[in-house]
C-alpha cells in the first residue's frame, strides 16, 4: 500500500513518492514499466540544438492528450516528464461522454471503451434509507455511454500507447522523455521562444522551444517559476481517498451515503472501477487528524466498517492506494503568459464533485490543442491563444458554480450550510422535489457564450448556437460525429436545399488551414457522406437544410440557413485569427 501527505485546495491529491529501485506494485491486471531517462545529442555548451515547436512540461493525461492533439495537426512536441511511469494510483478515476469525444480524436477510444466500466446511474442515502437516484441521458442517438469508470494509470498507458503508435508511422513526433525534470526557465526578451534547463539520472542540459505548455499537475514547477498563484476559493473539508481491491458483485454506480450510521456527521461516496478497484471517498470530520486517517489501522478500520454496513464484510479484500484531498475552486487570471500557456491542474483547481477535474483538463487539452497548432505553424496570429485562455477560464466558471453547489452540499463549509442540508435530507424521502438538491450536477459540455471565435449567423429553429458542442446525432449507418475530424469542417445538412457557394469552398479548401466539407442528405438521396432520418434534420434546424461550420474541437464557429457568398472565408478567418484585426479586442 501507498500512501500520500496531505494536499490543499490548490494542488489536489499529492502524487505518492516514486519508487528509488523497484517498480509500483501492480494493481489488479495492471504492470507498471519503467522508462529509461536518456540525453538528447548536445552541443559543447550542453544546448540541444534547434528550437522545438513545442516543449510540454507534464506527461499526465493531459499532457500526453495535448501532445496527440498537436501530433493530429503534423506539429512535434517534447514531453518532459519527472517520473519514470505512468502515475501511482488510481487518482482520476470518471471520463465523460465529452471526455471520450475527445479520445476518440486522438485515436485511444477502443482501448478506453475496451477497459472502462460504463454507468449512468447514482443513488444517494441519508443514513440508510435512499432519497435520490439519478440517471445521466443515454439515448438511441448516442454511441458513447455518458461516462466510464478507469482508472488513471489506465488512461495514461493507453494514451501512451497511441503516441507510441503515431511515433511508429512518423519516428519522433511525440517525443517523451522520462525521469527527466524541468529545474529552470527564461523566455526570451523578444518574445521569440522559451529556454529551459532540465537533468535527469543522465546528466543535465539546455532546450529551446517556440511555446511551453505547463501541463504539470497542480504542484506545477512553470506556475510557481512565472512567480503565479491560483485564486478562488478553497474548502476547509478533508476527503481521504481509498481504493480497495474487492471481489464485489455490485452494479457500476455511483454511490453516496449522507450522515451514515457507521461514519455519523459524514458523506462517504464509492465506485467501482476495473480490476475489482473500488474507490472510497469519506469526510473527515472536524477535529480528525489527516495523519491519524491515513495510518493502515485506521484504513482498515474504516474500511471494514464500511463494508459491514452495506453487507459486503464477508468478502476479501485488500488497500491499494490512499491519500487525501481538500476541495477548492481556483484558477489562474489567464492562461497564456508570454510563450507560455497553462492547461489542466497547472491552470485551474476543481472539486471533486461532478467529475470535473481531468474532464475540465481534456477539454482544456482539445482546445488548446488546435490552436497552438494553427500558431506553430504560422497559420494564425498569437492572439488564437488569448481566445484559449479567455473561453477555458469562461468554462471554468460555469464548471465551478456547479462543482460549488455540489461541494456546499457534500461538504458543508459552515453550521448554516449544514444545518440546510439536513433539513434537504431529511424531507427528501418524502418530498422528490427537495431531493433535486442533492443532485450533483455531472459535468457536461460547456458553450462558449461569448468567444470571440464565434461569427453572426442566422437563426434556426433548433440545433447547437455558435459556441456549443455540435450534439451527437445517430444517422443511417453510424453517427455524426464519425464525419467530425480534428480540422474545421462545413458540415452542410440537406445539401439539396441549402447548398454551400463553390467558390468559397475551393477557395476554403485550397488555403493552409485544414479544412473538410461533410454533407448529410435524407434518406433515400443519393451523393451525400451520410444519410439521416427528418427527426436528425428537425433536431439540428434543418428541415429545409442548415449549414454548421465547425471548430476543430467540434464546437460551432457559425451556422447559416442559407450561407451567404463571401461568409465562410470571414468565419474561418475569424475562428483560426487567421486575420487578427478582424477579430475585437
Amino acid at each position: 500500500m501507498t500512501t500520500t501527505r496531505t494536499a490543499d485546495a490548490a494542488t489536489g491529491p499529492v502524487p505518492p513518492p516514486s519508487f528509488a529501485t523497484a517498480l509500483p506494485p501492480s494493481v489488479g491486471a495492471f504492470h507498471y514499466t519503467r522508462f529509461a531517462p536518456r540525453l538528447p545529442s548536445l552541443g559543447a555548451d550542453g544546448m540541444e540544438p534547434g528550437c522545438h515547436p513545442v516543449v510540454i512540461a507534464g506527461g499526465g493525461p493531459v499532457g500526453m492528450a495535448l501532445a496527440l492533439g498537436l501530433a493530429n495537426h503534423g506539429v512535434r512536441s517534447v514531453v518532459l516528464e519527472a517520473d519514470d511511469t505512468v502515475c501511482v494510483g488510481s487518482r482520476a478515476a470518471c471520463i465523460s461522454r465529452r471526455s471520450l469525444e475527445i479520445v476518440e480524436r486522438l485515436g485511444a477510444l477502443p482501448a478506453f471503451l475496451g477497459k472502462g466500466l460504463p454507468w449512468s446511474v447514482g443513488r444517494s442515502f441519508y443514513k440508510t434509507a435512499e432519497v435520490f437516484r439519478f440517471e445521466m441521458p443515454q439515448d438511441a442517438q448516442q454511441k458513447l455511454p455518458p461516462m466510464i469508470n478507469l482508472e488513471q494509470y489506465y488512461i495514461e498507458q493507453y494514451l501512451l500507447d497511441e503516441i507510441e503508435r503515431r511515433n511508429a508511422a512518423t519516428p519522433g513526433l511525440v517525443d517523451i522523455r522520462w525521469g527527466t525534470e524541468l529545474t529552470a526557465l527564461a523566455q526570451d526578451e523578444d518574445g521569440g521562444g522559451v529556454t529551459l534547463d532540465v537533468r535527469n539520472a543522465e546528466g543535465a542540459y539546455r532546450l529551446r522551444g517556440q511555446w511551453l505548455a505547463a501541463c504539470d499537475g497542480g504542484q506545477s514547477f512553470v506556475r510557481k517559476s512565472l512567480g503565479l498563484a491560483l485564486e478562488g476559493t478553497g474548502y476547509e473539508g478533508r476527503y481521504v481517498i481509498i481504493d480497495i481491491e474487492l471481489h464485489s458483485g455490485h452494479p457500476t454506480e455511483r454511490r453516496a451515503w449522507f450522515d451514515p450510521p457507521w461514519n455519523p456527521g459524514s458523506t462517504v461516496l464509492m465506485h467501482r472501477q476495473p480490476d475489482d478497484i473500488w474507490r472510497i471517498d469519506y469526510q473527515l470530520r472536524a477535529g480528525q487528524s489527516t495523519e491519524d486517517a491515513l495510518q493502515p489501522a485506521a484504513v482498515v478500520e474504516f474500511v471494514q466498517r464500511h463494508l459491514n454496513a452495506i453487507g459486503e464484510g464477508h468478502l476479501p479484500w485488500k488497500t491499494v492506494w490512499t491519500s487525501v484531498y481538500r476541495a477548492g475552486a481556483m484558477t489562474l487570471d489567464s492562461y497564456r503568459h508570454g510563450r507560455v500557456v497553462f492547461a489542466g491542474n497547472a491552470a485551474h483547481a476543481m472539486p471533486i464533485f461532478g467529475v470535473r477535474g481531468l474532464n475540465s483538463g481534456f477539454d482544456d487539452a482539445d482546445n488548446l490543442a488546435w490552436k497552438l497548432a494553427c500558431v506553430a505553424k504560422g497559420l494564425s496570429d498569437a492572439a488564437l491563444l488569448d481566445a484559449y485562455s479567455q473561453e477555458r477560464i469562461a468554462a471554468f466558471y460555469i464548471n465551478a458554480e456547479a462543482a460549488m453547489r455540489s461541494t456546499e452540499f457534500m461538504s458543508p463549509p459552515s453550521r448554516g450550510f449544514d444545518l440546510l442540508r439536513e433539513a434537504a435530507l431529511s424531507l427528501s424521502e418524502a418530498h422528490r422535489g427537495i431531493a433535486q438538491l442533492i443532485n450533483p450536477r455531472q459535468t457536461q459540455a460547456v458553450r462558449y457564450d461569448d468567444s470571440a471565435l464565434s461569427s453572426e449567423g442566422d437563426a434556426l429553429p433548433a440545433g447547437p448556437l455558435p459556441g456549443e458542442v455540435m450534439p451527437e446525432q445517430a444517422l443511417e449507418q453510424g453517427h455524426l460525429t464519425d464525419w467530425i475530424a480534428p480540422v474545421f469542417t462545413l458540415l452542410v445538412l440537406r445539401p439539396d436545399a441549402a447548398s454551400p457557394p463553390a467558390a468559397d469552398i475551393e477557395r476554403a479548401q485550397q488555403g493552409a488551414l485544414p479544412f473538410a466539407v461533410r454533407s448529410i442528405a435524407s434518406v433515400g438521396t443519393e451523393g451525400a457522406d451520410a444519410q439521416a432520418s427528418t427527426a436528425v434534420f428537425a433536431a439540428l434546424g434543418a428541415q429545409d437544410g442548415a449549414i454548421y461550420l465547425l471548430r476543430p474541437d467540434g464546437h460551432v464557429a457559425a451556422r447559416w440557413h442559407r450561407l451567404p457568398t463571401g461568409a465562410l472565408p470571414a468565419a474561418l478567418a475569424r475562428a483560426a485569427v487567421a486575420n487578427s484585426q478582424d477579430i475585437p479586442a
